[in-house]
């Protein structure tokens, strides 16, 4: 089980060089990848850096760790667009970029970036497929309902030729109506999905994400998914016990958070080098 942190954005606000030394310091401990939110217009939320520019800026003073936007709210935005920003933090981060993607819950939001909201979800099943050809071909010939490209392509294309697309289904997939959706958008499209679900709730999820994947002709074992474990206000048996349970559900990847728990930076960076830690003399390896 892979190991990350989350950037704990909204607590650090315009802190930049909290910012920077946060990210550092998970980079230099190890830690496998680092989670970035998204939010691009949206009232009352906390401040949130536009997480594609901040990613970008990241690359060039990190060196080993995964970064991983999660999740960008991808039918909000124009395909083409959003396919070339994340070519270039891929290029610059020497293929370090794993991007997640979602079709978030603000109607708000969509209507304020000029977007339909109620077709987000076929929308978004369309621009994976594309998001797919412009990563991998250098001449994209597309034609679909929403976006159309005839002849053109990106250059550079990103350092790998097939970015890894994992889907946040939010809190949609714990209700009736959107679940089955969700689960097949997982299985046939994405390498992995974001389960911010009950770990009970995890077993059932993912055999028929399987099974929307067997359908689809991809091998089951291919799709992964990552647990959240919060240790702001815990004890170290708390969230390390809730480590060892996203790992004892078949986890690929974990996400522990310093956030939430109204810490200022030094104490989150302080948190995160306890936990390196408190992992390494458990015997627990990042990677």
């Amino acid at each position: 089980m892979r190991i990350g942190i989350s950037l704990p954005v909204r607590e650090l606000k315009s802190d930049l060089g909290a910012i920077r030394e946060f990210a550092t310091v998970a980079d230099e401990l190890g830690f496998a990848h680092l989670r970035v939110p998204d939010q691009v217009i949206r009232p009352k939320s906390g401040p949130l850096h536009e997480p594609l520019t901040l990613l970008a800026w990241a690359a060039a003073f990190t060196r080993k760790i995964e970064l991983v936007p999660s999740v960008i709210v991808l039918p909000s935005r124009q395909t083409a667009l959003f396919a070339k920003q994340a070519a270039e933090i891929d290029v610059l981060s020497g293929g370090r970029l794993r991007v997640g993607v979602g079709v978030g819950g603000s109607r708000e939001e969509y209507a304020a970036l000029g977007e339909d909201y109620s077709r987000r979800g076929k929308r978004c099943d369309e621009q994976i497929e594309l998001l797919r050809a412009l990563f991998g071909e250098s001449i994209v010939d597309f034609s679909g309902e929403f976006d159309r490209i005839e002849g053109f392509g990106l250059d550079p294309l990103p350092v790998q030729s097939r970015i890894p697309i994992w889907i946040g289904p939010g809190g949609g997939i714990m209700k009736e109506k959107t679940r089955e959706p969700l689960l097949r958008r997982i299985g046939r499209l994405a390498e992995g999905w974001f389960a911010i679900v009950p770990i009970p709730e995890v077993a059932p999820l993912q055999s028929r994400i399987c099974e929307y994947a067997r359908e689809a002709g991809r091998e089951i074992d291919s799709i992964g998914f990552e647990g959240g474990v919060g240790m702001a206000a815990k004890t170290t048996d708390e969230w390390l016990g809730r480590l060892r349970d996203w790992r004892e559900a078949g986890a690929s990847h974990a996400c522990l958070r310093t956030l939430d728990g109204g810490l200022d930076a030094v104490e989150q960076i302080s948190l995160m080098k306890e936990s390196h830690q408190i992992l390494a003399s458990e015997g627990i390896s990042l990677t």
